[in-house]
């Protein structure tokens, strides 16, 4: 691919992701799931991960998805359809110490049946604080998505908050990890909302995936 090409395919990216975006579905229920029809790209991760801030910074919206300052606030399944071309899930995070067993049970339960069965699901971009790394629970859920042949990809987020020196060991130590997993894309993202570092590789893998342009 030319230099040329890979700028066109930067600006569709940016293109997409500056289009029309909106709520269409939220809900607590697996059996309440809309109608599959577009592709999907799904965002899980850690309670606090940066889920809510990922999506409105690709999106370029500051109030697309609700940002919680207390972890494990959200507890539904939310999709936002983007340009009529893709829909962006955001998931309820999981892990989060401090919910009762039962109710994170629940919450788990619900992730893992949306990721098992929708067939329209092309990528789960799985969020990893950079702060902290790959964690115990984190592993089980990329074993996880191993068996449920589920394709995604490792977004480190908040890299803004890693001092500069340490970042490409901390990005060698989690593809080094990816690459033991089947269902790991071999590329890792690091990104800031804050800061609004890379954003744009992401948006060119995820644009990738969209529905063609009509």
């Amino acid at each position: 691919m030319t230099a040329q090409d890979d700028d066109a395919t930067l600006l569709a990216a940016r293109k997409l992701f500056a289009g029309p975006c909106e709520f269409v579905w939220g809900t607590g229920s697996i059996d309440s799931l809309p109608p599959q029809g577009l592709p999907e790209v799904a965002f899980v991760g850690r309670s606090n991960a940066g889920k809510s801030s990922l999506v409105n910074a690709l999106t370029g919206r500051k109030t697309l998805a609700r940002v919680s300052q207390t972890p494990g606030r959200t507890r539904e399944i939310n999709f936002f359809k983007l340009g009529d071309r893709l829909m962006l899930v955001d998931l309820p995070g999981y892990g989060y110490a401090k919910a009762s067993k039962s109710l994170a049970a629940e919450w788990q339960r619900l992730i893992f049946a949306y990721l098992r069965g929708r067939a329209n699901l092309r990528r789960v971009v799985l969020l990893m604080d950079g702060r902290r790394g790959v964690m115990d629970l984190d592993n089980s859920v990329m074993d996880l998505l191993d068996a449920a042949a589920v394709s995604y990809c490792v977004s480190l987020t908040k890299i803004d908050k890693v001092p500069p020196p340490e970042r490409p060991v901390l990005l060698s130590d989690i593809m080094a990890k990816a690459r033991q997993h089947t269902a790991a894309y071999p590329e890792v993202f690091a990104t800031s909302a804050l800061k609004s570092e890379g954003l744009d590789a992401l948006k060119v893998q995820l644009a990738a995936l969209a529905e063609p342009q009509a």
